[in-house]
């Protein structure tokens, strides 16, 4: 017997954000991998760590502990310190492909940070409305991470 459900639509989704930082290249690529990792964090302030394997085919996803957790995406790509792809299903528990793109391009004293998120998939409307302030919000921990490295050193 086929279940039926309500029509579900196809959606696109992309997302295309860059932010200048007054740090060097290899300082916001570290702070992206943290930002990424284990300094992850809700726009509310909440921690949200992950764990990212920063290598070809590396995962990145959601530990929760006693093997339980959230299957986010591989790295397709990682040139370190210019350039890092995942992909994956991402935040969306349901059909849907994402590619992330994290390109960084020196810029006077400091780094231009791109990405772009794109997916295909039932992506469904809150996070359609939600996933710019997702990641406005990540551009932004990205920047006081990497400044705080920088003033570290």
């Amino acid at each position: 017997m086929v279940a039926t459900a309500e029509a579900e639509t196809i959606r696109t989704l992309n997302i295309v954000r860059d932010v200048e930082i007054a740090a060097p290249i290899e300082i916001v690529f570290e702070a992206t991998l943290a930002e990424l990792g284990p300094e992850g964090q809700m726009p509310d302030g909440t921690a949200f760590p992950m764990k990212i394997e920063p290598w070809p085919g590396g995962r990145w996803y959601r530990d929760l502990g006693n093997n339980s957790g959230h299957f986010w995406g591989h790295v397709q790509v990682i040139k370190p310190p210019k350039l890092l792809e995942i992909t994956g299903p991402m935040f969306m528990s349901y059909p849907a492909v994402s590619h992330l793109e994290y390109r960084l391009t020196p810029e006077g004293n400091g780094t231009r940070l791109k990405i772009c998120h794109r997916a295909l998939g039932l992506i469904t409307a809150d996070h359609l409305e939600g996933v710019s302030m997702g990641w406005e919000h990540g551009l932004k921990r990205i920047r006081e991470i990497a400044l705080r490295l920088k003033a570290g050193r």
